[in-house]
């Protein structure tokens, strides 16, 4: 169960970078609901690789749904999602067998797997196998929509250039879950580009932070202790690779304030409760609020650069250089913006199904 994450709702991957085929298994889902192939699709793309500041491995996500789903529904049994592997260039990976890339899991892989593991591309470790995530990710926020929950990310920072912050939670989701570079301001789209293509070509790399927003998320929704709603997505958030930190709401920020600064006072209007701000990010002692969920995510700078750095070659104990080989990106913040917003549904699917019941998302009511 180390490869699957969830409760009621789960998916399990499974895949190297340059195996034949990668994949997930979506199971728990409700059956009767939609799965809408140029959706996925159309996630699918919001994370391929963009010129000039992504990797030069294109793969097309040629994308095959082999069972749990029929004439564009679920049938409510395990479904499984396999993506294509067509553009590998293993061999410029034969070194990572004994000689570790620093920040990478080329060292504690070969710890954990004995010298078993696929090195080609870093194997099981590969941000590509945030692809099938993405396709099952896609069919949740569908879903979810169709509940009025709505999740959108923004790229909040990259190389200390920051967007503007969330105005219109409603209008800007709608904007950018239509951006390939998912900002709010525009013009901050180019100066970002500019330090990834600096980046690049310094054959190093750069980081940034991912802001997530959860709208329409009913109140009560999570557990105390054990498995709060902070801690289930953040479980998640974390499983993305380059992820470093997430904090909600205002987080750390909050840590040098007094509590009359930073306390959520609460009101009633036409029948409803709602709180005057959100430092808590829409969640109290584990649990749902009614307001917005808010998620920072710390990508840091890719690991894999092109520059020579001191290693150890792990089989023989040595000490020595390394200039890696492959096709890389520069930075993954842009790609890995739907691959948050595709974790975080995972999660929110996850919950309401604990919450109502797994026939809540194919449009059964509370109970």
């Amino acid at each position: 169960m180390k490869n699957t994450i969830g409760h009621s709702v789960t998916l399990t991957l499974f895949g190297e970078s340059h195996g034949t085929k990668i994949g997930a298994v979506l199971d728990g889902l409700a059956p009767g609901m939609d799965v809408d192939l140029d959706f996925i699709n159309k996630q699918l793309l919001l994370r391929h690789p963009v010129k000039g500041i992504s990797t030069n491995r294109m793969e097309q996500d040629k994308l095959e749904i082999v069972s749990g789903a029929i004439n564009g529904k679920t049938t409510g049994t395990p479904l499984t999602i396999l993506i294509e592997n067509a553009d590998t260039r293993s061999g410029d990976y034969n070194i990572l067998q004994e000689v570790a890339r620093p920040s990478h899991a080329d060292f504690t892989a070969n710890e954990k797997y004995h010298g078993f593991q696929d090195t080609r591309g870093g194997g099981h470790f590969s941000g590509r196998i945030t692809a099938p995530i993405v396709a099952s990710g896609a069919i949740l926020i569908d879903a979810l929509a169709k509940k009025g929950i709505k999740i959108g990310t923004h790229i909040k920072m990259c190389r200390n250039v920051y967007d503007r912050d969330f105005e219109d939670y409603n209008k800007d989701i709608g904007r950018l879950n239509d951006r390939v570079f998912a900002v709010l301001d525009d013009k901050v789209e180019e100066k970002m580009r500019d330090e990834i293509v600096k980046a690049k070509q310094n054959g190093d790399s750069v980081g940034g932070i991912l802001e997530t927003v959860i709208m329409g998320l009913p109140t009560g929704v999570g557990e105390p202790w054990f498995d709060t709603l902070e801690g289930e997505l953040a479980h998640a958030f974390f499983s993305i690779p380059a992820v470093k930190g997430v904090e909600f709401g205002a987080g750390f920020a909050m840590c040098g304030k007094y509590g009359s600064e930073v306390n959520d006072e609460l009101y009633a209007e036409n029948g409803h409760i709602f709180t005057k701000t959100n430092n808590s990010g829409g969640i109290n002692g584990g649990i749902s609020n009614g307001m917005p969920i808010i998620i920072k995510t710390a990508v840091k700078p890719t690991a894999t650069i092109f520059k020579a750095q001191d290693t150890v070659n792990f089989i023989k104990k040595e000490n020595t250089k390394l200039i890696p080989k492959g096709r890389h990106d520069p930075c993954i913040v842009n790609r890995a913006r739907v691959v948050a917003d595709s974790m975080a549904a995972i999660v929110i699917a996850d919950m309401l199904a604990l919450r109502f019941g797994t026939d809540y998302l194919s449009g059964g009511d509370e109970e």
